[in-house]
């Protein structure tokens, strides 16, 4: 069956379509999860400053025995960060803990609208970092369509990636199409709902969904897996998360089947619009700045 194990950035940078993620994983935890996702056979490790383990990622990277070229490690700027010398710092703070000279994609966390100039500033940081060679591709995390416009203004590089909240209970198609229409990939974060809950909703999870349920036993797969492969099928990239071992490979397993064209409408249908997350608009230093550690 013909199916896309990697996609390609807008620059020829290829990245595996999933992507391990780490968000809210204990550092302590976080080194024998990571163990567990290359022993799986994912290729493709998400961290971030603002997480607190890009230490232990790249110690797992380093103990697992594989080639440095053959994970791609992408990690993210924490706003704390932002303004043109502050991110270049941020670059080597994160890349040091990581223990590589060279971070395959850096993105910026989230826009800080209340300092817009300082966000425009961090991104040509990673602009200038990108002709350095020490990245090789960059994007942004958490940017909506207001922040996105000014940012193509200024910048000279079109990011690769946005990496934004996309599960079938929230898809923010209005970012994704404008997205696609730049070439910029949109990358899943809590790609199965797991981090989301609705206090107020019939559904507690997507996981329990009926919709979703139906298809996963018509398939033969789990919920998590219709969700994943979903998002292949609809040319995204997906960092699902766990700590379980066979949660973690069972996540990795999407590729030997296929959704049909009424499944995919039928996910696409249970968006809604309700955001997990927090809003991108409120995101303030006050609210969110945390110093990030040096080396």
């Amino acid at each position: 069956m013909a199916t896309t194990t990697h996609l390609t950035l807008n620059n020829g940078v290829e990245l595996p379509a999933i992507g391990f993620g780490v968000f809210q994983t204990p550092p302590d935890e976080t080194r024998t999860a990571v163990a567990s996702a290359l022993d799986a056979g994912y290729r493709h490790i998400d961290t971030a400053a603002a997480y607190g383990n890009e230490r232990q990622v790249g110690e797992a990277i380093a103990q697992s025995g594989l080639d440095r070229s053959d994970v791609f490690v992408e990690s993210k700027i924490w706003i704390s960060d932002y303004g043109y010398e502050q991110t270049l710092h941020g670059f080597e703070k994160s890349a040091g803990k990581l223990g590589i000279e060279q971070i395959d994609l850096l993105i910026l966390h989230q826009a800080l609208p209340s300092e817009f100039d300082r966000t425009l500033e961090a991104y040509r940081a990673l602009e200038t970092l990108l002709s350095q060679g020490k990245v090789r591709a960059i994007g942004v995390s958490n940017f909506m369509v207001e922040h996105l416009t000014p940012l193509l203004d200024k910048a000279s590089v079109v990011p690769a990636v946005n990496q934004i909240e996309v599960h079938p209970y929230f898809t923010q198609p209005e970012v994704q199409a404008f997205g696609a229409e730049r070439g910029i990939l949109t990358q899943a974060w809590s790609p199965i709902g797991g981090i989301t809950f609705y206090r107020d909703g019939e559904h507690t999870s997507t996981l329990k969904d009926p919709v979703i349920g139906e298809i996963a036993a018509s398939v033969g797969k789990s919920p998590a897996q219709v969700m994943l492969r979903w998002h292949i099928q609809e040319g995204r990239s997906a960092i699902p998360k766990s700590t379980k071992p066979a949660r973690i490979a069972e996540n990795l397993d999407v590729f030997d089947f296929e959704l049909s064209a009424e499944q995919l409408a039928a996910i696409d249908k249970l968006d809604t619009g309700r955001r997990g997350g927090p809003e991108p608009t409120a995101i303030t230093m006050e609210a969110f700045g945390r110093d990030i550690p040096e080396v």
